[in-house]
Formats: structure tokens, C-alpha cells, sequence
């Protein structure tokens, strides 16, 4: 009854609007993932952008419940029951990444850099990096690009190991009457 002393007390004091029962609060820019929080990293990434013209590259990695970490420690296979294992072993791969970017420069020069970590509608994270590259190191040309990004299945002759992965982590299907059972499918395909 004492949780609903003080909407008594409103309502006999004749306040009908709802908007004004209560306690506004605003969080601040320190609590992650809030709006305050998310308008910051907006305007950090556009003063980036406008200090070092355009970005090089925008990445996206997306946590895998496939992983073997995960997998090993799981205690099911449904990975939205380990939320808490899942988070720590996808930063840990980000932070993984980071260093590979800014410390072993694998693109090379990065002159400004930033990342962002969202959660799914199902719980798993994944992150977006923003890199903008030194001017000597610039990705100019279509072949500049082909030589760090692929987007083609390689070949199960020459790369055997790459194929497996790209197929088992990456691809979706087969779908509809080739698997019925597949999770994209409705009931009854």
C-alpha cells in the first residue's frame, strides 16, 4: 500500500494528467546505450569524418554461437541462455580485433578509428568499426579494395579450410524443400 501512497495523494489533490505523476529522470552520456550516450557517439564519429574526410573502411563482426568458446562452455545450445559468457567472449574477440588493427596494423597506418558494440534482437552482439586510414595508405582504386575485401566463395581446390568456413559460418540454406526443417522455414515449409 505504501508504493501507492503517493498516487492517492496525487489523485485527491485533483492532478488528473498522468505526464505530471512522478519523477523525471534523464540519464546521462556516461550510461552506455543510452540516448545521451548514442548522440555522442554520433557526433564523435561526424567530427571524425569531417577532421579526416571520408572513412576507408566500415566494418561489421557479428558474434557467432558457433564459435568452439562458446560452444565448450555453453551448457545448452541455445545461445540466448548464456548471454553473460557470449558478451565476455565476444569482447574479448573485438578487443582481439583492435589490437590487430591499431597495433599489428593489418591496414596498415590508422589515423582514426572507433567502434560500437549492438545487440541483436535475439542477444548476440555485434560491432561497427569506423577506420580511416593514413593519406600514404589511402584505398584509391577497385584493386586496392580487392586486396583486403572479398565477397566471392573461394575456391575448395586452392583454399580448402577458408571454403569450409565461409560455408559453415557465413551461408545460409539450404532452404525450402531441400530442408523443411531449417529454422527459417515456416511450419509446414
Amino acid at each position: 500500500m505504501e508504493v501507492f501512497q503517493g498516487l492517492l495523494d496525487v489523485l485527491r489533490h485533483g492532478e488528473r494528467d498522468a505526464t505530471k505523476i512522478g519523477k523525471q529522470t534523464f540519464l546521462p552520456a556516461t550510461f552506455t546505450g543510452g540516448p545521451r550516450d548514442m548522440r555522442q557517439r554520433y557526433l564523435d564519429a561526424i567530427a571524425l569524418v569531417q577532421h579526416f574526410e571520408k572513412l576507408d573502411l566500415f566494418l561489421t563482426m557479428t558474434c557467432n554461437p558457433m564459435w568452439p568458446k562458446i560452444k565448450e562452455h555453453l551448457p545448452t545450445d541455445e545461445a540466448q541462455n548464456g548471454a553473460d559468457l557470449i558478451s565476455r567472449i565476444f569482447r574479448r574477440k573485438v578487443e582481439e580485433l583492435k589490437t590487430d588493427i591499431l597495433k599489428r596494423n593489418i591496414f596498415e597506418k590508422v589515423v582514426a578509428f572507433m567502434n560500437n558494440i549492438e545487440f541483436q534482437k535475439r542477444g548476440l552482439p555485434h560491432a561497427h568499426f569506423l577506420i580511416i586510414l593514413c593519406n600514404e595508405y589511402k584505398l584509391l582504386t577497385p584493386e586496392s579494395y580487392d586486396i583486403i575485401i572479398c565477397a566471392e566463395l573461394p575456391d575448395s581446390n586452392k583454399e580448402a579450410h577458408l571454403h569450409s568456413v565461409v560455408v559453415h559460418h557465413m551461408m545460409h540454406g539450404p532452404c525450402g524443400h531441400l530442408n523443411p526443417i531449417n529454422p527459417c522455414m515456416k511450419s509446414k515449409g
